[in-house]
């Protein structure tokens, strides 16, 4: 983020060419998250791939991305298309054992819901986005 005398400009180097700026670091922040979801829908939209996260150690070295730093968490899910009913074959046990997982971690609301997390989760290109935002 370069902060100026009333301020704060981001840019997204896991994004090339991904920018924004608040007047106020958390204005700023919401609005690289804006930026980031944005330019990757764009890249979407074009069929080009979803960058993914470079460490922010990479970075620290190249002057140009040496202060201030936030990682921010964009998901991306919305932009992977209309939700498509599948037939999925599993074991009996392991059925029950996610729907036991399901009912005490309410966050993933269903079964599908859960095998579409962690799908999402293992398949990196489609995972939500962290990207590093340079900050100062």
């Amino acid at each position: 983020m370069d902060k100026g005398n009333s301020f704060f400009g981001v840019r997204v180097p896991d994004i090339p060419g991904c920018f924004s700026g608040g007047d106020n670091y958390q204005d700023a922040i919401e609005s690289a998250c804006e930026a980031i979801e944005a330019h990757i829908e764009l890249l979407v939209d074009d069929g080009e791939a979803v960058p993914e996260e470079i460490s922010v150690e990479n970075w620290l070295s190249d002057p140009d991305y040496a202060d201030v730093w936030a990682l921010v968490d964009v998901d991306i899910t919305r932009l992977m298309g209309k939700a498509e009913k599948i037939n999925v074959t599993l074991p009996s046990l392991l059925i029950r054992r996610i729907d036991q997982f399901v009912a005490a971690h309410p966050e993933y609301s269903s079964r599908s819901g859960f095998l579409s997390r962690v799908a999402t989760d293992r398949v990196k290109s489609l995972s939500p986005v962290r990207a590093v935002a340079r900050l100062g």
